[in-house]
């Protein structure tokens, strides 16, 4: 197991404008929690016991969220409502919580960058806080990565799942190289966003990260790419190029990745979870829609 997580929260999430101006994109509902929550929960699932979150500017309402309410279990409980407790049992978690910021929007790798003296010189999990893995985000994937990191030695272990070749513009994509226990493999090279002509193939990286405390040197080496941005990517190639050894593992059946990165991707997302909360409400919709025609 590996007990520390370094969760990026900062991005402005403009892509889901307006839903987005007032309130972080990790906190829009997927049924009937917020994005985050699902990722904490999976989390806790897995081993970890202590998170950072990397957030910024109007950000709180995650900080908010994972800390007791005290009024509210009143109000509830004065107010005959004792049942709607349990949707708050999360709050119990045996986990720690941190916070920091970051202060410049300067891209994923700088984020991760934030939680260096945190995490010091041991082994951390990074868990993107928009996307969730498996539905209901059900997902033993750190757990596995955390055996392969061990085992294989690893500077670095990245989940992915293979994605349309005409897709992989939106991804950083893997190239696969030997194989070895356990499912996994070795990367041989990754890129940020390449053409569909420039793909290394079509094994999108998949928003679950294990690093050893050697990416740390590696990100102050990395340059600004496009947009100023420090790419999480581009560091990992350094490690590479270094002679450092990267892992990737597949995510496994059920595993799929929801990432809430635009409507699209949003609105699925919810309709699957809500459907899964409430089985009926396919068919009622079916009814309502026969009985407008």
């Amino acid at each position: 197991m590996i007990p520390i997580a370094v969760v990026p929260v900062a991005g402005l999430g403009t892509r889901l404008l307006p839903a987005t101006k007032s309130q972080p994109k990790e906190m829009l509902p997927v049924a009937k929690k917020p994005v985050v929550q699902y990722v904490v929960e999976e989390l806790e699932a897995n081993g970890v016991k202590q998170i950072l979150f990397i957030t910024g500017r109007n950000k709180s309402s995650i900080e908010n969220h994972f800390d007791f309410d005290h009024e509210l279990m009143r109000a509830l409980r004065e107010g005959g409502k004792e049942d709607l407790l349990a949707e708050l049992e999360y709050e119990r978690m045996r986990m720690q919580f941190f916070f920091t910021r970051q202060r410049r929007q300067k891209g994923l790798g700088d984020a991760v960058l934030c939680g260096q003296y945190f995490t010091q010189d041991t082994p951390f999990v990074v868990a993107l806080g928009d996307s969730i893995i498996g539905l209901r985000g059900e997902s033993r994937v750190v757990q596995r990565m955390a055996g392969i990191f061990a085992a294989e030695k690893a500077s670095c272990v990245i989940a992915v799942e293979e994605v349309p070749l005409q897709s992989v513009a939106s991804y950083g994509v893997v190239k696969r190289g030997a194989g070895l226990a356990g499912g996994a493999f070795v990367i041989d090279d990754l890129v940020e966003k390449p053409t569909p002509e420039n793909a290394p193939g079509n094994l999108a990286i998949a928003a679950r990260y294990i690093f050893g405390p050697e990416i740390y040197p590696a990100l102050e080496k990395t340059p600004p790419g496009k947009g100023g941005e420090i790419q999480l990517t581009d560091a990992i190639r350094i490690l590479l190029e270094g002679g450092k050894k990267i892992v990737g593992i597949c995510l496994g059946q059920g595993e799929r990745r929801y990432d809430i990165g635009n409507f699209e991707s949003y609105f699925e997302a919810f309709i699957e979870f809500a459907l899964v909360e409430c089985p009926h409400l396919a068919s009622r919709i079916r009814m309502r829609n026969n009985e407008n025609h």
